[in-house]
């Protein structure tokens, strides 16, 4: 199989979505891998290395969408690569699919093979694909609120473990999966006064277990919501439902309540979002204010720590990208059931149901 390494071109996105290592074990199968001239770079990797590990390096992307039979990517296909896409060619890369109706319906019109790493799902309901982004974020999500509560950059001017004698601040988290227990590592360990709200009452007992009382932890409700919300200096929500669109549960009434300068991370932007008052951004201009609340939400965050993201995602995905290369798609979802609900779109068909729900597009089984 020839595989297509494309350099990602969302904006300061520096991921790149396979390392050497992944070069070198797919040459080693048999496979020809093509990457573009300085796709690598952000997260530190030289053409040169790739080469070393048996890849072809071509400058332009045409030509590696125009020779590939599965483009694996980090981020979701941007309009002015829809028309390098293909019929049967395999699409292997973060889709979220839910929140952009005009992304799904082009990669539907291309007939593309579209596999999701955040819907691959095993048995125990995990979503190993989506994890090591899931951390990064998170960790993120503290470190950037902490920034923006800051006086030079429009904030209250305060500091999340505030010192002697003056209060800490305090952090609302909604959701107590990946993003949200990272968030709070994060947090505490700057001393921050956190909550975080989940609908899973064992999820709120394990991070009672873990966290003791460094945290304090609620049922998520409206009441509970809004009362935490309009408590708050920094609300990180990490809100995620596996391939559908977030909830709104901030809403901008909640929000005209807070105290000025306070911060709103949305990591769920790429589903939508959890906050009604949330669009997305970028890595160029990462904020804006509504209701004197600072709000962050950018789709693509781990892209600026490309080289911690870049390894941690390709620790997760090569596996996958190594069976589609060696068995061909239908027989690598065949034989992994995980890999199965990774399948989102397939020769013009909507296969995965919680996205076809939200965009009100018809469902099919993912044809075999």
């Amino acid at each position: 199989m020839i595989v297509g390494v494309p350099k990602e071109i969302k904006n300061k996105e520096n991921r790149v979505s396979m390392v050497v290592a992944g070069v070198r074990a797919l040459t080693q199968a048999g496979h020809k891998v093509l990457v573009q001239a300085g796709a690598g770079v952000g997260a530190g990797i030289a053409d040169a290395e790739y080469a070393g590990a048996g890849a072809t390096i071509m400058d332009q992307a045409r030509d590696i969408f125009s020779k590939a039979d599965m483009i694996v990517k980090v981020k979701e296909p941007l309009p002015e690569e829809y028309d390098m896409l293909r019929e049967g060619q395999i699409l292997y890369t973060y889709l979220h699919l839910a929140a952009d109706e005009r992304l799904t319906k082009a990669l539907l019109e291309r007939k593309v093979i579209g596999i999701a790493y955040e819907t691959i799902q095993p048995a125990d309901g995990s979503l190993p694909l989506l994890s090591p982004m899931s951390a990064v974020a998170g960790r993120m999500a503290t470190q950037i609120g902490a920034t923006y509560l800051q006086k030079d950059h429009g904030g209250k001017g305060m500091l999340l473990g505030g010192v002697t004698g003056v209060a800490r601040a305090n952090v609302t988290i909604l959701g107590g999966g990946v993003v949200g227990i990272n968030a709070a590592k994060m947090a505490v360990g700057l001393g921050a006064k956190v909550t975080i709200l989940d609908v899973n009452v064992d999820r709120l007992e394990y991070l009672n277990d873990i966290f003791g009382n460094d945290i304090h932890t609620l049922y998520s409700n409206n009441e509970q919501i809004e009362r935490s919300v309009i408590e708050s200096d920094l609300v990180i929500s990490a809100i995620l439902i596996p391939g559908a669109k977030a909830p709104k549960l901030v809403t901008r009434p909640m929000i005209s309540r807070m105290q000025p300068g306070g911060v709103i991370i949305d990591v769920a932007v790429d589903q939508g979002g959890a906050v009604e008052t949330s669009r997305p951004t970028s890595h160029e201009h990462p904020t804006y204010t509504v209701e004197n609340i600072i709000h962050y939400a950018v789709p693509n965050m781990p892209g600026a720590v490309p080289r911690t993201s870049t390894y941690a995602l390709t620790n997760v995905t090569l596996r996958y990208a190594l069976m589609l290369a060696n068995m061909g798609w239908k027989a690598a979802v065949s034989k992994d059931a995980a890999l199965m609900k990774g399948v989102n779109l397939c020769h013009g068909k909507l296969t995965y149901k919680a996205v076809a729900d939200d965009l009100g597009l018809p469902f099919s089984p993912v044809p075999l």
